[in-house]
């Protein structure tokens, strides 16, 4: 069984690697710009088209203000990239926001963002993969039928390519997000070239549709709270730009120049593509509604459209007006999009490791996630994120619309307490710095951090503000869940770490040695196992032996009596009665008048135990001993030895010699104390 596991584990994983062999797992910049920049980058096909469907609830006359809000939101993105250099600078050790904000804010911040970029990374795989599923869904009905079962099976793939690692998962991602960026760069380009040098009108499919307005007549306050809320769902586009500040461990040195290279080269690729498809979609009269309105608010003709009607992503409808819906260049754009959508969510995939690691180290998340796999992966965490989104997907049934709800609140968190964070930094700094030009240096950081996490701020209140009744408030339930998690589990592992301390001036003197060791066997029937573990009791020395079995069957416990005698087994055999057929309470009994008849005796049970080689096996073997085992050990002065035997079905240990091969010259009891020293 354990061959076929390791058989089935080393075809989808890979060989395990050597600790040594950690460093040949760091990344280039071209490899680390698609490791860790996919979800900003895929951010851009979905991003615009969340401005212009909020946008359209107050009609079609309201996507006049997409390009001012699009400015906005390009305004911040800039800002934050440029806040994040500063980071990868300061804190180049992959502790990312958690780090910059424990440091300088205190520990509760530390864990608020955390907390916040722990269900930021989670739903940032189920966003990106459900928006890919709806992608592939325009050509795949089959797809579109059974997103949220499609949407797991590709997080599943995405969770099998990470545990192979981050070097083999970056490589394996490369070409897809560069072929991306080489397309939808292409698409503007070619589209714009249309457009200024050839003055030809580009119609996208959309384009002569009509949106009836849900919210006619609007207010001053309620036009402006929509733009307001158009310009939070359009900061989805800022999602991912931390990965790079919390992976600067991955990069090849010079670590921090690499990672604040990419970093720049991120924010100015996706900010060409940001721009360029919202001036497309305008320039081509894209129509978009809410998904969960559009059979009934797209007009068609002067129709709804009805219960059939698939609205086709914005990216598909520009390329569809730029190259024809039948062009081999439409078919490229739609599958890179969504094949990139997909790997989006490798950025999560290789932040939400790293951080939970960190957070390990740090005794607030369980130790098992601190430990690199076979490839040198945090696979635990690998394996809670998919889980985590795979959640998501179901319980939201992958839709896009009601996931991005929840989405950004936490991302914003982390970037307001991060360059607060960061302007503390820099002040800290300045009051011992004597040098002119690394003051003049550091005064500008600061600046630059400051206006960061002013504008996150503003982002971050708008977006609680708008978002808050249509799915925020999970998020902002989610967050102080979590927080209090690790809060509770930091606490269990300081308690558990002063209760084990051992004092400097503690000696250890004779008084605190157990006065004698009480050793029992326990005994169901004469078999080779039970001989096996009289023989291993009576190897120990113990101060006194004895057998005890339970006697639940009259009959049977006359004849294990009568055959202990027969066979002249020189241990003696307590017979415990059992009026309720219990096997687990009568031994816990003993054991404890034991204890109480002498406290300071430390009291040894050997149980005998099978080792099996089929996963059925165990459920037919072992189950009494599991039981009594569990109640044992939470007994104070109690050891609990067990004594395997080894069946044959255990692939591993078949061709054992038999220890009591029949024609054995010496009784089993006589193999080992011959001295006779054990008393009983």
């Amino acid at each position: 069984m354990s061959k076929v596991t390791d058989l089935v584990k080393r075809l989808f994983i890979g060989q395990a690697l050597r600790s040594t062999q950690l460093h040949e797992q760091l990344l280039p910049k071209r490899i680390a710009l698609p490791v860790f920049a996919s979800d900003a980058l895929s951010s851009v096909a979905y991003a615009p088209q969340e401005i212009l469907v909020i946008l359209s609830l107050a009609g079609i006359s309201f996507y006049n203000f997409s390009p001012w809000v699009a400015a906005a939101v390009v305004v911040v993105m800039l800002t934050v990239v440029a806040s994040y250099r500063q980071n990868v600078h300061a804190y180049p050790s992959g502790g990312g926001d958690y780090e910059v904000a424990t440091v300088n804010l205190g520990q509760n911040a530390g864990l608020t963002v955390a907390s916040a970029l722990m269900v930021d990374y989670i739903l940032t795989v189920a966003v990106s993969v459900a928006n890919g599923v709806d992608y592939v869904g325009a050509t795949i009905p089959y797809v579109a039928e059974h997103k949220p079962l499609v949407a797991i099976v590709i997080v599943i793939l995405l969770t099998v390519v990470n545990l192979r690692g981050i070097r083999e998962s970056g490589a394996a991602f490369a070409v897809p997000t560069y072929a991306f960026m080489a397309a939808v760069i292409g698409l503007i380009l070619w589209g714009a070239f249309r457009l200024l040098v050839l003055g030809q009108e580009l119609h996208a499919p959309t384009s002569g549709y009509q949106i009836v307005a849900e919210q006619s007549n609007l207010t001053a306050f309620a036009a402006s709270f929509l733009i307001l809320r158009a310009f939070s769902s359009g900061c989805a586009a800022l999602t991912g730009v931390e990965a790079i500040s919390n992976g600067v461990p991955a990069f090849r040195k010079p670590k921090s120049k690499n990672a604040a290279t990419t970093l720049l080269m991120m924010g100015l690729v996706a900010v060409t593509m940001f721009v360029g498809i919202i001036a497309l979609a305008l320039a081509s009269g894209v129509k978009v509604a809410d998904p969960a309105t559009a059979a009934r608010d797209v007009i068609i003709n002067g129709m709804p459209a009805g219960p059939g009607y698939y609205q086709q992503p914005i990216i598909a409808q520009i390329a569809d007006a730029v190259f024809g819906s039948g062009s081999v260049f439409f078919f490229v754009i739609a599958a890179v999009t969504a094949l990139i959508l997909f790997l989006a969510a490798n950025t999560a995939f290789n932040g939400f490791p790293v951080l939970g690691s960190i957070l390990a180290q740090d005794r607030f998340l369980p130790r098992q996630l601190h430990t690199r796999g076979d490839r040198l992966a945090f696979s635990n965490g690998i394996i809670i994120l998919a889980a985590g989104a795979c959640l998501l997907l179901w319980g939201f049934n992958a839709d896009v619309s009601r996931l991005l709800n929840l989405y950004i609140v936490g991302v914003f968190v982390s970037f307001t307490l991060s360059q607060i964070g960061m302007v503390r930094h820099w002040t800290r700094l300045l009051r011992t710095e004597g040098d002119s030009k690394v003051r003049h240096q550091m005064h500008r950081s600061r600046t630059i951090n400051f206006f960061g996490g002013v504008m996150t701020a503003v982002v971050l209140v708008v977006v609680l503000v708008t978002k808050f009744t249509h799915g925020a408030w999970i998020v902002c339930v989610a967050m102080p869940v979590l927080f209090l998690m690790m809060k509770g589990i930091h606490r269990h592992y300081e308690n558990v770490a002063a209760e084990l301390a051992v004092a400097e001036d503690l000696q250890v003197d004779e008084s605190m040695l157990p006065a004698r060791n009480h050793a029992i066997v326990l005994v169901s029937k004469i078999h080779k196992p039970t001989l096996r573990a009289l023989a291993y009791a009576r190897a120990t020395r113990p101060s006194k032996l004895e057998a005890i079995t339970v006697g639940v069957e009259g009959e049977d416990a006359k004849a294990l009596r009568e055959e202990w005698e027969r066979r002249g087994i020189p241990v003696p055999l307590k017979m415990l009665d059992s009026p309720y057929r219990e096997i687990t309470r009568p031994v816990l009994e003993y054991v404890k008048s034991l204890r109480r008849r002498s406290p300071r005796d430390v009291v040894s049970v050997y149980i005998p135990e099978y080792v099996v080689g089929h996963w059925w096996e165990h459920l037919l073997h072992n189950q009494s001993a599991l039981r009594l085992k569990g109640r044992l050990l939470f007994q104070p002065g109690v050891m609990v030895i067990s004594v395997p035997w080894q069946l044959h079905s255990s692939d591993r240990l078949k061709g054992r010699p038999e220890p009591f091969a029949p024609g054995a010259v010496r009784r089993p009891w006589q193999e080992v104390a011959q001295d006779g020293d054990a008393k009983a």
